[in-house]
């Protein structure tokens, strides 16, 4: 006697279910209120606050950095080309680093393209080429911004007791962007390549 075997209904798991949608589980700008975290939540929203502005523009300046890096030309172009890939990828653990803190004090990263060019406080470079000195002079600018928003920030951290925000943006993001800003202003220095007396 034959057995027949019906299939059933289930829905094949293998499928994956990528029309899903949902509401927001947590609004952009608004902090966790139930994190085991010591700080006040409004201190927390502030620090985030601040925290996703120097992300954006962290974001804008590892971007340039890749753009000058493919663009770059001249007579330095080997030496400016490996810096600013080396600045580049030292751009990303920043930015990681950033949205780190951020999510840790219970907060939403500012993540997407679109989002942060509306926030950010660095110029937008033009799409084509530009001169060695032009490139130079955008990344100092920009880390100029980023020097600065970490100074301000780490006051604000240090009023409000938030001491991971001050050792983050002191040690973390202040000190690898001067020691960017150093070595590609160098390049921008007047000096000959051999001193006749």
């Amino acid at each position: 006697m034959a057995v027949s075997i019906k299939k059933a209904s289930v829905k094949d798991l293998s499928t994956p279910n990528w029309h899903a949608q949902a509401k927001e589980v947590q609004k952009y700008g608004e902090v966790a209120q139930d994190l085991p975290h010591p700080l006040d939540a409004k201190v927390r929203a502030d620090m985030v606050g601040k925290l996703n502005q120097l992300l954006a523009d962290s974001i804008v300046l590892r971007d340039m950095y890749k753009k000058h890096h493919w663009q770059v030309a001249g007579p330095t172009f080997y030496q400016l080309h490996l810096l600013f890939d080396k600045h580049f990828d030292e751009q990303i653990e920043m930015v990681d680093t950033i949205a780190e803190r951020i999510q840790l004090l219970g907060g939403v990263t500012i993540a997407m393209g679109a989002d942060v060019a509306e926030i950010t406080q660095i110029q937008r470079p033009p799409r084509g080429k530009e001169e060695v000195p032009v490139q130079i002079s955008r990344l100092l600018e920009a880390h100029k911004i980023i020097i600065q928003q970490c100074l301000d920030i780490s006051e604000a951290a240090d009023d409000a007791g938030d001491q991971g925000t001050n050792d983050l943006v002191i040690s973390d993001i202040l000190r690898p962007n001067e020691l960017q800003a150093w070595f590609i202003g160098q390049h921008l220095v007047e000096m000959p390549l051999v001193l006749a007396e």
